[in-house]
């Protein structure tokens, strides 16, 4: 995948039409009456989060595909190491997302406020104030919640995708503001793991020496 795009799709990381695993089909909305129900429920497990390593395929809205793993250390870190040839690396930590090319050397920062995926790393993530919740679909098993910054619209909308028993979150997908699709589908997921704070400490003067002996 080219790294520009793969930059842009990991930061902005945008939305299928239907958000399953499953066929399209499969997924219906929820009857308003039952939503808040389901939406608590996908509340308590993501507040309940603390680690999550996995390994992530990230498809692109091109058709362009990468693999590799995440890390999640809720509230505020995560880390996509992704795998050779591709020599990129994102990190989030300190309100700030790094963007790493470890062949060029080349870091570029963005806040973490600008992308939906900032939502994955509150300290509590709640339905309402400025969490607009734009739909909740239900099917074969899994639920999709899209959400988007209800003050700033425009930045794209996010869909969490969990299967529904056990709860786990198995999947993510952004549309940004130009209708870009991207999807992030977890596999070999693990929680509650120690995961090392130096896996996120890029603001570490040491930190990019390490890396590059990667």
């Amino acid at each position: 995948m080219d790294r520009r795009t793969l930059l842009a799709a990991t930061l902005a990381l945008p939305l299928l039409p239907r958000p399953f695993l499953a066929a399209p089909a499969a997924a219906q909305a929820v009857p308003a009456n039952q939503a808040a129900a389901v939406l608590a429920r996908v509340e308590a497990y993501m507040n309940g989060l603390t680690t999550l390593r996995a390994r992530f395929l990230q498809i692109a809205h091109q058709g362009g595909s990468a693999e590799g793993t995440a890390y999640i250390a809720r509230p505020g870190r995560m880390r996509f190491d992704y795998d050779p040839p591709e020599p990129l690396l994102l990190i989030a930590s300190d309100g700030q997302f790094l963007y790493y090319d470890r062949e060029l050397k080349q870091p570029s920062i963005v806040p973490v406020s600008s992308t939906p995926l900032g939502f994955l790393l509150r300290p509590q993530l709640r339905f309402g104030g400025d969490v607009e919740v734009l739909g909740v679909e239900r099917g074969n098993g899994f639920v999709g919640v899209t959400l988007r910054r209800r003050d700033n619209p425009a930045e794209g909308r996010l869909t969490l995708v969990l299967a529904e028993d056990p709860m786990e979150l198995r999947q993510w997908l952004v549309v940004d503001g130009q209708g870009r699709q991207t999807r992030v589908t977890l596999s070999q997921i693990e929680t509650g793991v120690n995961l090392p704070r130096r896996l996120f400490t890029f603001n570490d003067p040491t930190f990019f020496e390490s890396e590059g002996r990667r």
